[in-house]
């Protein structure tokens, strides 16, 4: 009887501690981040972390590259680069970020959607996360009967700043088109920080349409999220950033350039 009931608590003990470490890894999920958007707005376009580098910390997010040349799409743990002339590209490992947002994206509630404007998606999802103050890593798939996007044009210094930047963007449009938005919603505190609430690129299926989303009708496709509770930064130690001037309220700049 000794013996059965020692076999019994180390049974229930590893499952008590396997339990613990399932919980532990899911709240080790986080959302990572590298410099910050303000510093972007300013002109801070000189990255010290390579793609190889971030694909260490995640499969899925957003971004820009060295010299805010395109916009980054990473999905399914491979990087897709938009570049201004509206095609996309498949960036080498050794490609440096000023800004990215990355995380290990976890399925954890897909919901239906039928005829969607952007607008609409917003406000739908908004109450399927329940909260607005946890960070959301969102993947959208689905049929499109119209999109429309835009990139940013790669730049050489001095850097303007990243409003002068997008005065003169390229948009682009394409209709009845397959493909998904991935991006991130994240909490209103993140001001100066990240970009407050939703920040979604879009890649087409065929991998010959994409960029940073201005506006969608979507006809019908699926939204999965992952809810994140953990956030972290990881700061440039060197370059422009160092000398940047963070006191000043930027967030009229960030909507116009978001617009």
């Amino acid at each position: 009887m000794k013996s059965i009931s020692r076999f019994i608590f180390a049974v229930t003990f590893f499952v008590f501690l396997f339990g613990c470490a399932a919980q532990q890894n899911k709240k080790q999920q986080s959302v990572i981040q590298i410099s910050t958007i303000d510093a972007l707005l300013q002109g801070v376009y000189d990255g010290q972390t390579t793609l190889e580098n971030l694909r260490e910390l995640g499969d899925f997010g957003i971004g820009t590259f060295n010299g805010l040349d395109g916009e980054m799409i990473f999905v399914d743990g491979e990087f897709y680069q938009v570049k201004s002339d509206g095609k996309i590209y498949k960036p080498a490992a050794d490609v440096k970020t000023p800004f990215a947002s990355v995380t290990r994206f976890e399925e954890e509630q897909v919901v239906q959607l039928g005829n969607n404007s952007y607008e609409s998606f917003k406000l739908l999802t908004d109450s399927l996360m329940k909260t607005v103050n946890l960070f959301f890593a969102i993947k959208l798939k689905g049929e499109f009967s119209y999109i429309k996007t835009r990139s940013v044009p790669a730049q050489t210094k001095p850097y303007p700043s990243l409003l002068e930047v997008t005065k003169n963007q390229p948009e682009f449009e394409a209709t009845n088109i397959s493909g998904q938005l991935v991006g991130f919603y994240c909490p209103k505190f993140v001001k100066g920080i990240n970009v407050p609430e939703y920040h979604l690129h879009f890649l087409s299926d065929d991998k010959k349409f994409g960029g940073h989303l201005l506006e969608f009708r979507l006809k019908k496709g699926s939204v999965t999220l992952d809810k994140i509770e953990r956030f972290e930064m990881i700061l440039p130690n060197e370059g422009d950033f160092l000398k940047s001037e963070f006191e000043t309220d930027r967030s009229g700049e960030l909507k116009k350039v978001e617009s």
